[in-house]
């Protein structure tokens, strides 16, 4: 049975995911100034009320990580257990956040463990659950596992055995525009950029190739180039990206689900006296 503490980490998860989503424009991502007009996958409405379908599968997986205790290979295999539980539910909720819910999955059950240690830190205790093999796993390849064998890329469960290198960039992408002065919304756009600029996304690659792929992580560093999306010049190179990745129907979708990791870590309070992780 999930506490109170679980269900805090699991509504943090869910609000960092919908404040992902608030965002605009996110280039090839839907957005809430057009809900449903395009049509690259589920629209913005349907979007944000999946995402708090995610909230019980979350809260169970912090609560099964506090009963544990550590990172262990059967906490693995539970974690796996339910995020496939949860993948149903949110299915019969509309869709989506698939790879969202498994980067959240496991910061959510590493902050559960580690409760009150800063973001790299909760970062590093998911990277010691995702080393261990989900014994339980379906053996036929997803998409995306058969993706990254075809081109080598890292895949969701390279980036999560990484410590989330991509999660960790974009923490500091959020750090550098506020202190320049960036608001909040442009700092979060600036961070996604950031992951956009070097992620070997999956879905990407499957939508588009390699050639597509890099496409799209030039012209996201060509916004942040032109001085990020506070300035004159990178909101209009952010308006263009925007528009061409529609028009292709190319979807960076694991750039906005480690996005949504970056905020739930930015969120979590931390304690002067937090245990070492």
């Amino acid at each position: 049975m999930s506490s109170h503490e679980d269900e805090t980490l699991a509504r943090a998860a869910v609000v960092a995911l919908t404040g992902q989503l608030a965002l605009a424009p996110k280039p090839g991502l839907p957005d809430p100034r057009d809900l449903g007009a395009r049509t690259l996958c589920p629209d913005h409405g349907s979007l944000r009320w999946s995402a708090k379908a995610l909230a019980p599968g979350l809260a169970a997986m912090a609560a099964t990580a506090r009963r544990i205790g550590e990172p262990t290979p059967a906490l693995r295999a539970e974690l796996g257990a339910i995020g496939r539980s949860t993948e149903h539910s949110v299915g019969l909720a509309g869709g989506g956040h698939k790879g969202a819910l498994w980067a959240l999955g496991f910061l959510v059950a590493a902050a559960a463990l580690t409760p009150g240690t800063g973001g790299r830190e909760t970062a590093a205790v998911a990277k010691r659950i995702a080393a261990f093999n989900d014994k339980g796993a379906p053996r036929r390849p997803s998409r995306g596992s058969s993706i990254s064998v075809k081109y080598g890329a890292a895949g969701a469960r390279g980036e999560a055995r990484a410590g989330f290198p991509h999660v960790r960039r974009a923490l500091d992408a959020l750090a550098k525009a506020r202190s320049a002065g960036a608001t909040e919304a442009e700092a979060r756009l600036d961070a996604l950029l950031t992951v956009m600029s070097t992620l070997q996304d999956t879905e990407l690659l499957y939508t588009a190739g390699p050639l597509g792929l890099r496409h799209v992580q030039a012209g996201a560093r060509g916004v942040l180039e032109a001085g990020g999306t506070s300035t004159a010049a990178g909101a209009e190179a952010l308006a263009s990206l925007d528009a061409d990745l529609h028009a292709r129907a190319w979807s960076p979708r694991g750039s906005a689900g480690l996005l949504a990791g970056a905020l739930f870590l930015d969120a979590l309070p931390v304690s002067s006296r937090a245990p070492a992780a």
